[in-house]
């Protein structure tokens, strides 16, 4: 091996030899002609495996060493006992216990009394009855009131029904007295006279009015059939003047489906007849009375997130005494429209809807105690109320809608003070400027409605509505006694289990009515009055001592504000009923 390596070495020193000689020679070697008799090809020559087993150099390899693990072990005692595994439980909250009846008394200053009281029974499995009595007074005492200001209000409703898969129906019969006074006398009749002498003119009037109604009605449902329901009901009102009034209501209803589109069909039948012992001026006693015959039909469309409500109002009107009105026939639009633009998130409505409103001696004694027992009667042609909103919600417990419309109505009602006629043979409690008469007119009206309501848990809720209307009369001057603005706003919460509390406010704008007297030449000169506008704060908190008893304290008119509602009828001052309320099963 030695010998190989130095032969090697000679031979690469020899041949790097002569290629350097080769350089240094004369670089123009001439030329020659080379044949090429086969061309070279290259081969590679077979890869051998060298067979020769490596020797190590160590003289001796190391073995490796056995290692023996041993684990000492020895017993602890031990006490410890495992114990079962058990679920977490939840807390439930005690589930309030629903009681079928109920009695609540209170009592306050200005000797106000209020007292409910329900009471309902199952029969058996499908058959109930059912009364509630319910009594409200004042025992007056109105700041600068001459006149006797005490009211008493009591009222019973007694239902029977039943309940099937079926049908369902109920039988009802009411009766409800009411007492008043026409107490809001104008103070230019007795300023600067002498106590002797307002003690006399308080002596010539009679300023107690009361009311009495008994209505009869009842309903019928049927689940399972086109005839859907119908509602029947007929009330007697009078009063302690004379005057009396019969009112027969009825409504059936149909539903069915016609390729695949629901149909809704409502027939109305309503009838008023009444009349009043004499006029104003101290005339002859007269009749009204009018019937209003109706179809409403209707079909829904449902598309997606669009729905759609299509109909129309047919009524013919028939007078039944003398008035000059006569028998007409009307037709109205019914449509109603609604479009998720964001899920229940917000939800886009509109609808241009008419009707005939049946107005009755009834309603109007409900809107304003003190109107006198003279008053004409005929039903408002609301021609179109046309509008347009948006409802929905701000977050999971929190909900708006705003909403704009345009009415128009025909011999729409207001309210206006009666004229003050010295004259006048007729010499009632209600003819001393103290009464109200309803006036009709031809009103546009504007109105702009906004809505929210907030359950910020399940122990707070929050609520705050407005109103703002603009009116356009015809005849009248103005839109008697309608305020252009109305404000409400209430506020309930839980303070603790036992204990809760709440408020409302309420703001009404200004309002305009209009008094007209008599002067000393005779002539009838009107006065144009201004109610300024007022808010009303009213709150309460209970106590609930157990699940059945619950003691309660309510205030009314807390800011103590001298408001009139309605012209030269102040209200009571700051009021307080202290009271309880008990629930109980027989």
């Amino acid at each position: 091996m030695k010998f190989k390596s130095k032969y090697s070495a000679l031979l690469v020193v020899f041949m790097m030899s002569q290629l350097a000689f080769s350089q240094k020679k004369d670089e123009n070697i001439g030329t020659e002609v080379v044949n090429v008799v086969k061309p070279y090809t290259p081969t590679i020559s077979d890869a051998f495996k060298v067979k020769e087993t490596p020797s190590f150099e160590d003289e001796e390899t190391n073995k490796k060493e056995n290692i023996e693990y041993n684990i000492f072990s020895f017993p602890v005692a031990s006490t410890f006992t495992p114990a079962k595994g058990k679920a977490a439980g939840v807390d439930k909250s005690t589930k309030e216990k629903l009681f079928n009846n109920y009695l609540t008394l209170g009592a306050g200053n200005y000797g106000n009394i209020n007292a409910e009281l329900f009471i309902t029974q199952e029969l058996d499995n499908s058959n109930y009855i059912g009364a509630m009595l319910r009594h409200s007074s004042s025992q007056g005492g109105i700041k600068n009131v001459i006149l006797d200001d005490k009211f008493y209000d009591t009222a019973l409703d007694i239902t029977y029904g039943s309940k099937s898969r079926e049908m369902s129906w109920n039988a009802d019969l009411g009766y409800h007295n009411q007492v008043y006074n026409w107490y809001g006398l104008n103070p230019i009749l007795y300023e600067g006279l002498t106590p002797e002498d307002i003690d006399l003119l308080i002596g010539d009037i009679n300023s107690k009015q009361s009311y009495q109604t008994l209505n009869v009605g009842g309903r019928l449902g049927l689940k399972e059939s086109a005839f859907k329901d119908a509602q029947v009901k007929f009330t007697r009102f009078w009063d302690a003047f004379g005057s009396g009034e019969n009112r027969f209501y009825a409504k059936p209803s149909l539903e069915f489906d016609v390729m695949d589109e629901k149909i809704k069909a409502n027939f109305i039948f309503d009838y008023v007849n009444g009349s009043f012992d004499k006029t104003y001026s101290g005339g002859e006693s007269f009749k009204y009375g009018t019937t209003n015959i109706g179809l409403h039909p209707s079909f829904q469309i449902n598309k997606d997130d669009l729905s759609v409500n299509i109909g129309a109002a047919f009524f013919y009107s028939v007078a039944n005494a003398e008035n000059e009105r006569g028998n007409k026939f009307f037709i109205y639009p019914q449509i109603t429209a609604s479009y998720k633009v964001v899920g229940d998130l917000m939800i886009a409505y509109g609808g241009a809807e008419g009707t005939l409103k049946q107005n009755t001696y009834h309603d109007f004694v409900q809107e304003n105690f003190f109107v006198s027992p003279t008053l004409a009667i005929t039903p408002t042609d609301q021609k179109f109320d046309i509008y347009a909103g948006l409802r929905g919600k701000l977050a999971n417990t929190i909900g708006y809608n705003m909403r704009v419309s345009v009415i128009n109505e025909d011999y729409k009602p207001m309210f206006k003070t009666n004229i003050l006629d010295y004259d006048s043979t007729n010499e009632e409690g209600y003819t001393y400027g103290n009464s109200f008469d309803v006036v009709y007119d031809t009103v546009k009206t504007l109105s702009i409605y906004g809505e929210l309501k907030a359950d910020f848990s399940k122990n707070v809720s929050f609520g705050i509505n407005g109103t703002y209307s603009a009116y356009d009369t015809n005849d009248q001057a103005e839109a008697w006694n309608l305020p252009s603005l109305k404000l409400a706003a209430n506020l309930d919460f839980n303070v603790t289990p036992k204990w809760y509390a709440g408020a409302k406010v309420f703001f009404v704008g200004e309002r305009k009515d209009q008094f007209i007297q008599q002067s000393f030449l005779g002539d009838f000169v009107p006065i144009d009055v201004t109610l300024d506008s007022y808010f009303d704060l009213n709150a309460h908190i209970g106590y609930k001592h157990n699940e059945r008893l619950t003691f309660f304290l309510k205030g009314n008119n807390l800011a103590g504000q001298d408001y009139q509602k309605w012209s030269n009828y102040p209200v009571q001052g700051i009021q307080g009923l202290l009271g309880a309320n008990y629930k109980f099963d027989f």
